[in-house]
């Protein structure tokens, strides 16, 4: 990769190709729990760009530049009343949509309320996130993923702050060949088994995962490009006639989704604060149960501070590095948790990854995918042509899922067992979704 491309792709400054692209596309601003309270104004910061998100005394979500468009003060600050957020250094008062609906210091004869708009942009809530849209003219409509059309009770979502690029972040997501080793233990307890991603034992097999992973650290990978990105297989023959496949997806342009269980997915977006620092926002999606949303946030609170969610473990501390632990029950030494192994992963890589200096192998074939289809999107945009999953509703309608799948079948025939295995899953969760929806 050219210093020009890595640049092309990091930076997030305005006018960059990576800003033009990821401005086409709704964006995760914040949690909706985020905006429960006595006050629901909530700061926020992406693309570098300075906003608040409120919800009124109406009910309505704005999401609105920060800065007063009188002499600039911090509407983060303002009060919630008579529908909008109103400054606090002259009283101004402006609406979910940005319209100045008051200004009590100016005399009677004044015109300017009618003259100043606030800079305002289209929101709405999705699976326990409220996104934004922050580019130019129509957004585009959001498909029928799994994550957005299961009810409330069957979705969690979270966040977390990395301070790192946000390529490298989503890269991560992408790359199925790190498991065997980042995430490796050395023991298969799975009794406190919270932060094992891959801690089940397939119902094909009394063998668990985190075993698999460790006794067979070189996958078969297949890239196959679909609807919403990429499809991301990885094959682990484990003899006997018997495959580990692992499907997970590429969201274009910057979300993936993976299979937490047999019965979860985990569909994750990187969103630029700015150039050297991203949140990651994910929704957990069940296909038979609803979640118990208050353990699960506790659960992960005991990794993220509020009210920022940053993470507890950094390189502030060297992400709980113990030296014993390395030795005898984690490849990382850095607890059990792999969202802390992502963590230190991606910000070992500097703030922003230099791709001059890689040596690519042949396991990061869907890194060079996911980079080709990015840089191909940018020459799209600039061109004015349509890019990857810029949709109209009725394309939007018809993308659903996607499948994702961790198990183990039968090495002669594991592409239609894990097709089977997910349409069985998805006959569940329909009738569960519809259930509870009535």
């Amino acid at each position: 990769m050219t210093r020009a491309q890595n640049e092309a792709l990091t930076r997030m400054g305005a006018g960059s190709p990576a800003r033009g692209l990821l401005s086409k596309y709704w964006q995760p601003i914040v949690l909706i729990e985020e905006l429960v309270g006595p006050r629901p104004l909530k700061a926020a910061r992406i693309f570098g760009v300075d906003l608040i998100v409120f919800r009124g005394t109406d009910g309505r979500l704005g999401l609105l530049d920060r800065n007063c468009p009188h002499r600039g003060a911090d509407l983060a600050f303002g009060r919630l009343e008579d529908g909008g957020v109103r400054c606090l250094f002259h009283g101004w008062l402006f609406g979910a949509d940005g319209r100045c609906l008051d200004t009590p210091g100016e005399p009677p004869e004044s015109r300017i309320c009618s003259r100043v708009r606030q800079k305002s942009y289209p929101v709405q809530e999705r699976g326990g996130i409220v996104f934004g849209f922050l580019g130019d003219g129509e957004p585009p409509a959001l498909p029928a993923l799994d994550c957005f059309i299961a009810p409330d009770s069957h979705v969690f979502a979270f966040k977390g702050h990395l301070q790192c690029n946000w390529l490298q972040a989503v890269e991560v997501g992408v790359d199925p060949a790190h498991a065997s080793f980042l995430h490796r233990f050395f023991d298969d307890d799975a009794e406190d088994s919270y932060g094992r991603q891959f801690r089940a034992t397939s119902a094909d097999s009394d063998m668990p995962m985190t075993k698999v992973l460790r006794l067979y650290p070189q996958p078969r990978i297949e890239v196959e490009p679909i609807d919403i990105g990429l499809r991301i297989t990885a094959l682990r023959d484990i003899g006997n006639g018997k495959m580990h496949v692992r499907v997970t997806n590429l969201l274009f342009p910057q979300a993936f989704v993976i299979p937490l269980s047999e019965t979860m997915s985990i569909t994750q977006w990187h969103v630029p604060v700015d150039d050297v620092s991203c949140y990651w926002f994910a929704i957990f999606t069940s296909f038979t149960d609803v979640v118990d949303k208050h353990t699960m946030r506790e659960q992960r609170l005991r990794l993220y501070t509020l009210p920022d969610y940053k993470p507890r473990l950094g390189r502030f501390n060297d992400y709980g590095f113990d030296l014993e632990e390395q030795e005898r029950r984690t490849y990382t030494g850095m607890g059990e948790d792999i969202n802390v192994h992502d963590q230190w992963a991606v910000e070992s890589q500097g703030e922003i990854q230099d791709r001059t200096r890689e040596h690519l192998g042949l396991t990061d074939k869907a890194i060079v995918a996911f980079r080709q289809m990015l840089l191909t999107a940018f020459r799209q945009a600039a061109a004015g042509e349509r890019v990857p999953m810029e949709l109209d509703a009725v394309a939007a309608s018809q993308i659903e899922g996607p499948s994702t799948m961790d198990g183990i079948g039968p090495a002669d025939g594991w592409e239609d067992y894990w097709r089977a295995v997910d349409a069985r899953r998805r006959q569940g969760a329909v009738l569960a979704w519809r259930e509870r929806t009535g």
